[in-house]
């Protein structure tokens, strides 16, 4: 992507009301002004709130959005040229159940407060394959410890990702860990029992995948308490 076409995008994104792309120091310093009031100052509701995290164009968000009406829908990125996209389509579309938000995953606790969120979404991440790069996996115990305290006590976890090394090795962490493993699955699209949006919601890069027979994997799961 050109850089005027990057700076165009970061421009129409301030025009977004949907768009939250609050400073680091801001979040840091817990001076976010929505974190713990995502229902009452943005989407003006009680329903349940669900992330997704590194969510790139913001495909899934808004597909899921579509799909659950009576749920809230936060795509989260540091890249916000990315999401425009998405933010774009439902402005577009008029959805009222749908934002995002620009920042780093590691300061996600910063931005919600505890039991503010129902469940997370991984879809995609890159599995940093090299062993120095294992701080950097976001199914690692310590993101793990972060989805966790903005959590409810049975919010729901997925992954879903083309990796077989990121679902191998996010399942064995789990089990040794003591996690509740609901789901897990190596081909969501030849196994009968894929929960439906695991299946009905596909990401641009993930349409490329099956085109190439990649198998893409998914695993439900619960944070022990």
């Amino acid at each position: 992507m050109g850089s005027k076409n990057k700076l165009k995008r970061f421009k129409e994104n301030e025009t977004f009301a949907n768009v939250f792309q609050p400073t680091r120091e801001e979040v840091v310093s817990n001076n976010f002004a929505l974190k713990g009031k995502w229902n009452t100052d943005f989407f003006k509701n009680t329903n349940p709130i669900v992330l997704e995290l590194g969510c790139g164009k913001g495909e899934y968000s808004i597909g899921l959005a579509e799909q659950y009406p009576n749920k809230n829908f936060i795509g989260i990125d540091i890249k916000g040229a990315r999401f425009w996209r998405g933010a774009k389509t439902a402005v577009e579309s008029g959805m009222n159940n749908v934002c995002f938000l620009r920042t780093q995953i590691e300061l996600i606790e910063h931005c919600f407060n505890e039991n503010e969120v129902d469940e997370i979404w991984i879809t995609f991440p890159d599995p940093q394959i090299k062993y120095k790069r294992t701080k950097h996996r976001m199914t690692n115990s310590e993101f793990l410890k972060r989805y966790k305290k903005i959590l409810k006590p049975n919010g729901i976890m997925h992954l879903k990702t083309d990796s077989e090394f990121m679902h191998g090795y996010t399942l064995g962490l789990l089990h040794g860990e003591g996690h509740e493993v609901l789901y897990a699955n190596h081909n969501v699209y030849k196994n009968e029992g894929a929960p439906h949006e695991v299946t009905k919601i596909q990401t641009f890069y993930e349409s490329q995948y099956l085109e190439q027979n990649k198998p893409i994997t998914y695993i439900q799961f619960k944070i022990k308490p």
